[in-house]
């Protein structure tokens, strides 16, 4: 049986997460710390109560545990798994684990299957972090940092690739000096990671200045020891468009999805050209230009309107929501209203960013800037978690170690 939706209570995972098995001692663990995404049958990387980072697969759960755990199911049934009481929907990315129906929690420990149901699920989790730095600089060093972890951890091989998505404008540019910073250092490497760009304008030649894939090139690709053929940049000057972004998604998808993808917006909470009305599940497309947006881009073509791409091809959100991490990157005091959107008002396809609230995994890196608009209160609390947050960066890995 399949459910198709389920309600995290959050006390619940307390005891969900008492069972799992680490699979070079073959014993039980506990998870403390922070609440993961799982896939099914996949080791993920996880952090204990000492910070101690431990790669474990979730392996079994018993049955009453479940039941506190979830409440709300729709489209299934299932009587282990009572609804104990109504709480708010949690909407998500999906992912599978398995359930046993048992009744004693004895008998997962002591290894004796025979006679267990095994029971497949689909599971919503989702955990939105907002990580407060005092400025534009920080901002970027502790977003390198965390892709640079990010792509360690994976320990990406000739038949492992760490698959990256990565936005353009200035606001990244800063994150991308210390990976290149990394990768001089010996830190880090590029070989084995595929990227995928968000978005290309229509009609302006590759070797144009102003083209997503002379930024791309100019500010990261040739400072790196990347493939040219793994970095993807999408073809606005190809001769169908649609089917330029058709084949984009076949290759996301061949490449085995987006392990994390790197975000920035625009001042209305657009990512991508994702622009305010646009669908929150929409794919990979052509997109015509809001006034604002040429309007905005126009100091890039010496202010000559007539200059100014009016079309792009662009991931949709639904693209990016479909990786298995996001992290959106937000400074500025100009962007500070679109903060608030994101973090403290309701999903809202008028501010594309707002859909974040739903990704199972997303991480917003802001300078102190853009949070003018949110409530002190709000501040408050995330900065309250920083040390929770740094443990993600602190310490700094290295391939050198790593090899």
């Amino acid at each position: 049986m399949e459910g198709t939706e389920w309600n995290c209570h959050k006390e619940g995972w307390l005891n969900f997460f008492y069972c799992f098995e680490d699979p070079k001692k073959n014993t039980c663990l506990f998870l403390i710390d922070q609440v993961p995404f799982l896939r099914a049958h996949e080791f993920t990387l996880f952090q204990d109560g000492f910070a101690k980072k431990i790669y474990i697969r979730v392996l079994r759960l018993h049955a009453s545990l479940a039941g506190w755990c979830f409440s709300g199911l729709t489209g299934c049934w299932l009587f282990p798994l009572f609804q104990r009481r109504k709480s708010r929907w949690v909407r998500g990315h999906q992912c599978i684990v398995l359930l046993f129906d048992c009744k004693l929690l004895k008998v997962l420990y002591n290894g004796i299957f025979s006679g267990l149901n095994f029971l497949s699920w689909k599971l919503c989790i989702t955990i939105m972090r907002l990580v407060i730095l005092d400025n534009y600089d920080l901002a970027s060093e502790w977003a390198a940092k965390y892709i640079c972890n990010r792509i360690i951890q994976f320990r990406p091989g000739q038949d492992r690739y760490f698959t990256l998505g990565l936005p353009t404008g200035s606001t990244p540019l800063g994150c991308y000096k210390k990976l290149i910073e990394y990768h001089k250092n010996g830190d880090l490497s590029f070989k084995y990671v595929k990227t995928f760009n968000m978005d290309e304008y229509v009609g302006l030649p590759r070797n144009h200045p102003e083209s997503y894939h002379s930024y791309m090139w100019n500010n990261f690709f040739k400072h790196i020891d990347i493939d040219p053929n793994n970095a993807h940049i999408l073809d606005g000057n190809a001769t169908d468009l649609q089917a330029e972004c058709d084949a984009f998604e076949k290759k996301i998808k061949e490449a085995g999805g987006i392990d994390l993808f790197v975000g920035g917006i625009g001042p209305d909470g657009h990512i991508a050209f994702n622009e305010p009305g646009s669908s929150l599940v929409s794919r990979t497309r052509v997109k015509t230009l809001a006034m604002d947006t040429i309007l905005a881009n126009a100091k890039y073509f010496d202010g000559d309107l007539s200059k100014v791409p009016t079309m792009a091809l662009t991931v949709g959100v639904g693209t990016v929501m479909d990786a298995r991490e996001v992290m959106i990157l937000i400074t500025g005091a100009h962007k500070a209203f679109a903060l608030y959107k994101a973090i403290e008002e309701g999903v809202n396809h008028m501010w594309t960013v707002s859909a974040f609230q739903q990704h199972p995994r997303t991480i917003f890196v802001c300078d102190e800037d853009a949070t003018l608009e949110l409530r002190v209160k709000t501040v408050k609390y995330f900065k309250g978690l920083m040390h929770v947050h740094n443990k993600l960066v602190d310490p700094l890995y290295s391939m050198k170690e790593a090899n």
